[in-house]
Formats: C-alpha cells, sequence, structure tokens
C-alpha cells in the first residue's frame, strides 16, 4: 500500500470520527410523567431521564399549569447514582392541564430543553 494511500485512508478514518461525535447530541430519553400523558392521579415527582450526564447547577425543572401560572416544585436535583436522571418533588396536584418544562446542560456544555405536557383527571 502506497503512503498517499495510507494518508488517505487515516485522513477519512479520522473525519468520520470526529463528524460522528460533532453530530452526538444530548436528548430526553424518558419522562415520568410521560409527554401527553392523562393520569388517574396527580404524579409527586417528575422524573426525566438523558442520554448523557448533566451539570446540576445549569440545569433545572418547572411546573405551570393551564393558566400558565407558576406551579412552585421542590427538590430539583441531578441523581448523584446515575447523574443523567433530574428529578422534582411535585406539590399536591388537582384535576387540570399541566406543563413541565425543563431546561438541562450536559458535562459537555451541549444545551437543551423542552416541554412535557400532561393532565390529572
Amino acid at each position: 500500500m502506497s503512503i498517499k494511500r495510507i494518508l488517505a485512508v487515516a485522513t477519512f478514518a479520522l473525519a468520520s470520527g470526529m463528524t460522528s461525535s460533532a453530530f452526538a447530541h444530548a436528548k430526553l430519553q424518558s419522562s415520568d410523567p410521560r409527554t401527553g400523558s392523562t393520569l388517574a392521579s396527580a404524579p409527586k415527582q417528575v422524573r426525566l431521564k438523558f442520554n448523557e450526564a448533566l451539570e446540576a447547577s445549569f440545569s433545572k425543572i418547572t411546573l405551570a399549569g393551564a393558566d400558565n401560572k407558576d406551579i412552585p416544585v421542590t427538590a430539583v436535583a441531578v441523581d448523584k447514582d446515575d447523574p443523567s436522571v433530574m428529578m422534582a418533588q411535585l406539590p399536591a396536584l388537582p384535576a387540570g392541564e399541566y406543563r413541565i418544562q425543563w431546561s438541562a446542560m450536559t458535562h459537555d456544555s451541549h444545551k437543551m430543553k423542552g416541554e412535557i405536557p400532561f393532565t390529572v383527571k
């Protein structure tokens, strides 16, 4: 194999590796409550699972009712045993429509945010 061919193969392999990591983005994998769910009883906590570890200082969860008013949540934290999980305790919620709003930053400084609507019967 010629030097040019070896360099071309090595360059391609290096570029392919850089491209795949450059396009790898953190994302929400699951939530409890689930997006769009209708629950028979109000949840006591929110649990969000991501595909990467989070930076606790730059990650948060808020809750809003159908009237867009903020509802206080407590104990928002990244799980010490699994840093890809963020949780928050919810107050007692009456029947109605709600939106969990979250923002998070991963260890590699990737920022993301989203919203999870759910209904309590």
